[in-house]
């Protein structure tokens, strides 16, 4: 396994080297004089382009500003972002974590209700079980995120008052941004129980239930018939037939055998699902006004934010880079004969 991880790491810096190299062709469309305007913060300022272009090396051949360019970035210097009002790596501190705790708050219980009931729904194929897991896959794959979400706003926060949108109220965020609240860990639910601000974090949890119960129902589906389909495939193949015939038990035989089997390629599906939420779940985050880093990266390329867009991408690229190495060492670990045969 150990072998298996450093060969796949091993690939890791020529896969960012090509996204970077990518983003940086990205900004070749623009003339010096524009990207210089990127990193300005004051409109006032813009006498000094001269200065930015000699700084950052913007007329030179373009292989040596490639080279200038990852030396700024390897320094965190991502430009400055006028969507945010702030630099790029600042409005990634700043947004992210909200993406991340509602990321974190959504995906296990996808999981849990995902496999579970494609596992209970192929065991108990053509029974009421089945067609109603069949019938909330097919809604919530059929059903777009954002129509979904206005239901669950009209209903809990427009009729009974009960779980507003946002990511608190004031009175929470008068909290977190007084001198008195630690930001241990940048997570605000975290952060509240660490502080024992027992309130702040009820509200700030309250805050992310209807953007997780849409990004659950939505998301589970496709999870829900994939784990089902698997799950069928492997339960009609002969060792699961040998098995039955030996008398062992059919909880054994589904959990310690048809199982492993089955969850091949869910464990591929859960890791671009899981990435897909990190990278900020665009339509949601908007819905329900959520902080996030998905909301911010449109509202980015809305205003031609250039150096917002750039990042955020830059981002989801990471992150969709160390998903696929996650999920390599994940199939591997559930299916021996990808370790041997690496």
């Amino acid at each position: 396994m150990l072998k298996y991880c450093l060969k796949r790491l091993a690939f890791l810096p020529f896969v960012m080297f090509g996204v970077t190299a990518l983003l940086f062709l990205c900004l070749q469309f623009l003339s010096p004089e524009m990207r210089a305007s990127l990193y300005i913060k004051d409109p006032r300022q813009l006498s000094q382009l001269d200065a930015v272009i000699e700084k950052y090396g913007l007329r030179k051949p373009m292989p040596i500003q490639y080279a200038l360019w990852l030396k700024e970035v390897a320094h965190g210097d991502l430009g400055y972002s006028e969507t945010a009002k702030m630099p790029v790596s600042e409005a990634i501190r700043a947004f992210f974590p909200a993406t991340f705790e509602l990321t974190l708050l959504s995906f296990f219980p996808i999981m849990i209700v995902g496999v579970y009931f494609g596992v209970l729904s192929a065991v108990h194929r053509d029974k009421f079980i089945d067609h109603f897991t069949r019938f909330v896959a097919i809604t919530g794959y059929s059903l777009p995120s954002f129509v979904l979400g206005l239901l669950l706003l009209m209903v809990f926060y427009g009729k009974l008052h009960w779980l507003p949108p946002g990511r608190y109220t004031l009175e929470t965020d008068m909290l977190v941004h007084s001198g008195v609240f630690r930001h241990w860990t940048g997570l605000l639910t975290f952060d509240c129980l660490l502080n024992a601000e027992w309130e702040a974090y009820v509200d700030v949890t309250k805050h992310m239930l209807l953007p997780a119960a849409t990004l659950l129902y939505v998301s589970v589906a496709l999870l829900l018939r994939i784990t089902r389909s698997s799950m069928l495939e492997e339960l009609s193949k002969d060792y699961v037939r040998t098995a039955r015939a030996k008398g062992l038990p059919e909880s054994v035989i589904i959990r310690k055998h048809a199982l492993a089997n089955a969850l091949i390629p869910v464990v591929t599906l859960s890791s671009l699902l899981f990435i897909g939420l990190l990278g900020g779940v665009v339509i949601t985050e908007t819905v329900f006004d959520f902080p996030g880093i998905g909301r911010w990266g449109v509202q980015a390329a809305q205003q031609l934010d250039v150096p917002g867009v750039l990042g955020s991408t830059m981002l989801a690229a990471f992150l969709f880079v160390m998903a696929n190495l996650v999920s390599d060492i994940l199939y591997a670990a559930v299916d021996p004969r990808i370790r041997v045969g690496n």
